[in-house]
């Protein structure tokens, strides 16, 4: 039986190397008995590392033979010896050093083949400075030595940043120690595209919600846009299912810092954790997900000619729920659904969905116009209830992509005091009121005889006359 290709080319060898002198190892050939067995040895055709057919010369034969015979490990000894240059400093030249290195700072996205053909093209301009210019395999142990490896273009300032970090921190593999602990989500573009009932090609976006303990998919949706309705959509039905995390990880897309998520993570008490710009490295467990989405869904599909947004949202949950959940995962070594299962889970229970609703919003403050009591929101009037008239500056919520309602709350204590919605100027039109309700402590007593003097001015009008002053002014003689 050969070899698995998993092991390296050197050990392979020292086993073939192995089997070949087995024979005379398991029975030691007496005087006169050797030269027969090695020529009958040679003239076999064995399988090399590469499992092509070869065979070895007697005298080969012979040298592994006293090589393994008195050893106390054979298979050691038959295996390649190590090059006396490993681990030494390669055959350049200072001065080609010096050049290879300003060559990879101007150029850090070269490959190695590139920079050592540069350098051969340098050698041949000056001999007398560089000399014979190195082979490709110095230059690139040379390179690969010193940590000079390819590099991405960083055309952008924090591009840049990023990958000098990159460099300057070592990257490290972590794992939430509890279910729902940390959810990372993010959206995706799919590799092909879907058709509306209009016929209308659109390409699709998936956005997931992933916990980072379990690997559990907490909801999975494709929309038609990356907007952040669609990421609070989608918010809303994971947390709904599986309940309120703690933390959440995340890129710094438009939707991802905008206004209403980040306000809907504040009021749940949920920890949000943007990733570092052009990183993304750090979510790598949503990344990852997006390669068995397209190569095993996406790859289904791939013989339905009009595909519909419904029918791959149908078939994306069908895999999840049937598949991805229940298939061992190869770093967790259960499903994701045992490891979810088996906790500890630290989630909390979820809202109701108006609850969610009205946390996934803009809070601003607005100015209630005290002739017809409405606040302007987004460019439209809203009615405030007769009852919050007393309101100068009503603290209102609203998601901006739906102004069919809002909302009143309290700033301090965050208690909902009521809905409202635009004004409807058709309605009004009919001339019927509501009768407004009294306001608390606000009777006022009917006046009685004349009214006296207010206490200020009775103080200004003692105080001058204290004074002994003579009036400041004169009065007019009839």
């Amino acid at each position: 039986m050969s070899d698995p290709p998993t092991l390296p080319r050197a050990r392979r060898e020292a086993r073939l190397r192995l089997a070949v002198i087995a024979p005379l190892l398991a029975s030691p050939p007496r005087r006169g008995e050797l030269a027969p067995m090695l020529r009958e040895l040679a003239a076999r055709l064995w399988r090399d590392a590469d499992d092509q057919p070869v065979r070895y010369g007697l005298s080969t034969i012979e040298a592994w033979y006293y090589r393994a015979r008195d050893a106390d490990d054979p298979l050691a000894a038959l295996a390649r010896s190590i090059r006396s240059d490993i681990g030494k400093t390669t055959a350049i030249s200072a001065a080609l050093l010096e050049a290879l290195r300003k060559q990879y700072a101007a150029h850090r996205s070269w490959s190695y083949q590139l920079h050592a053909d540069n350098l051969v093209a340098l050698c041949a301009e000056t001999p007398e400075v560089y000399g014979k210019a190195p082979s490709y395999p110095t230059i690139r142990r040379a390179m690969q030595r010193r940590g000079w490896t390819k590099q991405k273009n960083a055309r952008t300032r924090g591009k840049r940043r990023a990958a000098q970090r990159l460099e300057q921190l070592e990257t490290r593999s972590y794992e939430a120690d509890a279910v729902h602990s940390l959810w990372h989500f993010d959206f995706h573009e799919a590799s092909r595209r879907v058709v509306d009932s209009d016929g209308t090609w659109h390409t699709p976006r998936c956005f997931c919600v992933i916990d980072d303990c379990s690997r559990l998919v907490c909801h999975i949706q494709w929309y038609l846009g990356e907007t952040t309705r669609h990421l609070v959509h989608d918010l809303i039905q994971a947390i709904g299912k599986r309940g309120l995390p703690r933390e959440t990880m995340h890129d710094n897309g438009a939707a991802m810092v905008a206004v209403e998520t980040q306000q809907g993570f504040t009021e749940l008490s949920i920890r949000s954790r943007p990733t570092l710009p052009y990183s993304p490295q750090q979510n790598a467990k949503q990344e990852v997900f997006w390669g068995p989405l397209e190569g095993r869904v996406l790859k289904m599909l791939e013989n339905v000619e009009q595909l519909s947004l419904d029918l791959l949202n149908r078939a994306t949950v069908a895999w999840v729920e049937g598949e991805y959940h229940r298939r061992r995962h190869d770093e967790l070594g259960v499903s994701p659904l045992q490891r979810a299962l088996a906790g500890p889970d630290v989630s909390r229970p979820a809202p109701s969905l108006d609850v969610l609703r009205r946390a996934f919003s803009v809070e601003q403050t607005r100015t209630q116009r005290r002739g017809d009591g409405t606040v302007s929101i987004e460019g439209v009037r809203f009615e405030i209830p007769g009852r919050l008239r007393t309101l100068p500056r009503p603290t209102v919520r609203y998601r901006r992509w739906d102004l069919s309602e809002a909302w009143v709350i309290d700033p301090r204590s965050r208690a909902l005091l009521a809905t409202i919605r635009p004004v409807d100027k058709t309605a009004n039109a009919d001339g019927r009121r509501r009768a407004l309700e009294p306001i608390p402590d606000a009777h006022l007593p009917e006046p009685v005889g004349d009214e006296p003097l207010p206490p200020l001015m009775r103080t200004l009008l003692e105080d001058f006359a204290a004074t002994g002053l003579p009036p400041a002014w004169l009065p007019l003689e009839d």
